[in-house]
C-alpha cells in the first residue's frame, strides 16, 4: 500500500462520508453540512487549541515581568534568552504551542478540498471517483447525486476567481477573520522593536497569504476558513476577554506594516533626550536668578 492509498483510505474517504451523511441527515444542504463538520472537526481539535489560547493569555499577564527581563539583559542576549525560558517556564507558557495546531491543520485542509471535489463533482469522471471513495453502508447517497452545490447563489465546487461577481468577498472574510483570530491569539512578543516588529508583520502576513491561496481554493473550502475562524475568535474570547475585537483601536498603516513598535521607540526616546536639555535650561535659569539675588545683597 503506497502513500495515495494511505492517504486515501485514513483521510479522503472518512471526510468525504462524513460529509456525504450530513448532507443526507441535514436536508440536502452541503452549505449546512461544511458548517457542522467545521464544527465537529474545531472540538476534536480543542485539547490543541485550548493550550494555545490559554498561553496566549498568560503572555499577555507576564508582559511586565518580560520588559524587566529587557531592561536588565538588553545587552546580553544569551542571558536574556535563559531568563525569558526561564520566566516561560514558570508561568506554564510553551512559546512554540501554536504551532502543532496548525500542522494538524494541514491534512483536514487538503483532505476537506478533496472532498468538496469529489462530492460537488456531476461530470462523469468526478461521478467515476466518487463512487470509488462512498462506504457500502451510504450507497443510498446515489438517490441524491448530483449533490445540490449552490449557497446564496455560489457554487461551492468553484473559486472566486471561476465565479467572479460578489463571490470576491469570500477571500477578504477569509483573511479578515484569520487576521483578527490572529491577533487575538498571537503571543505578544517582549523582545526589541525589530522582534515585535516582525511579530506584527507575521501577524499580518499569514492572513494575506489565505486570502490570495482562497482565490484559488474551492467556495466550500474558504466557507470551512471563515466558520472555523470564527469559532477560534468566540472560543479565545471567552478565555482572555473580548478587547481584541476592537480592531479599529490603534489601527494605523504602520501599525500593521510592524513599524507601530518601532515608531513608538523612537516617540519615547525623543521625548526623554527632548526633556533633559529643557530641564537642564531650567535649570541654568534659575541659577542665574540666585546669582542675581546674591549681587543684590552685596550692593
Amino acid at each position: 500500500m503506497g502513500i495515495t492509498d494511505i492517504w486515501t483510505v485514513a483521510i479522503l474517504r472518512p471526510m468525504l462520508n462524513a460529509l456525504l451523511w450530513l448532507y443526507s441527515v441535514l436536508g440536502g444542504q452541503f452549505w449546512l453540512a461544511i458548517i457542522i463538520f467545521t464544527v465537529f472537526v474545531r472540538v476534536l481539535m480543542t485539547p490543541l487549541m485550548l493550550p494555545q489560547q490559554r498561553s496566549a493569555k498568560k503572555m499577555q499577564e507576564i508582559q511586565p515581568k518580560l520588559q524587566e527581563l529587557q531592561k536588565k539583559y538588553g545587552k546580553d542576549r544569551e542571558k536574556l534568552a535563559q531568563e525569558q525560558m526561564k520566566l516561560y517556564k514558570e508561568a506554564g507558557v510553551n512559546p512554540m504551542g501554536g504551532c502543532l495546531p496548525m500542522l494538524i491543520q494541514f491534512p483536514i485542509w487538503i483532505g476537506l478540498y478533496q472532498s468538496i471535489i469529489q462530492a460537488l463533482g456531476h461530470q462523469p469522471l468526478d461521478l467515476l471517483d466518487l463512487a470509488g471513495n462512498i462506504y457500502g453502508f451510504m450507497q443510498t447517497i446515489w438517490t441524491q447525486v448530483p449533490l445540490n452545490r449552490f449557497f446564496l447563489g455560489m457554487d461551492l465546487s468553484l473559486n472566486p476567481n471561476q465565479m467572479g461577481g460578489l463571490t470576491y468577498a469570500l477571500p477578504v472574510l477569509v483573511a479578515f477573520t484569520a487576521w483578527l483570530q490572529s491577533k487575538m491569539t498571537t503571543m505578544p512578543s517582549a523582545g526589541d522593536g525589530q522582534a515585535a516588529s516582525m511579530s506584527q508583520s507575521m501577524t499580518l502576513m499569514m492572513p494575506v497569504m489565505f486570502g490570495f491561496f482562497s482565490l484559488s481554493f474551492s467556495a466550500g473550502l474558504s466557507f470551512y476558513f471563515v466558520v472555523s475562524n470564527v469559532i477560534g475568535i468566540v472560543t479565545q474570547g471567552f478565555i482572555s476577554g473580548w478587547e481584541g475585537l476592537k480592531f479599529w483601536e490603534g489601527l494605523s498603516l504602520s501599525n500593521l506594516l510592524g513599524g507601530g513598535a518601532q515608531a513608538n521607540a523612537q516617540k519615547a526616546g525623543s521625548t526623554a533626550t527632548g526633556s533633559a536639555p529643557a530641564e537642564s535650561k531650567k535649570g541654568t535659569q534659575s541659577g542665574g536668578k540666585k546669582r542675581k539675588k546674591k549681587r543684590r545683597r552685596k550692593r
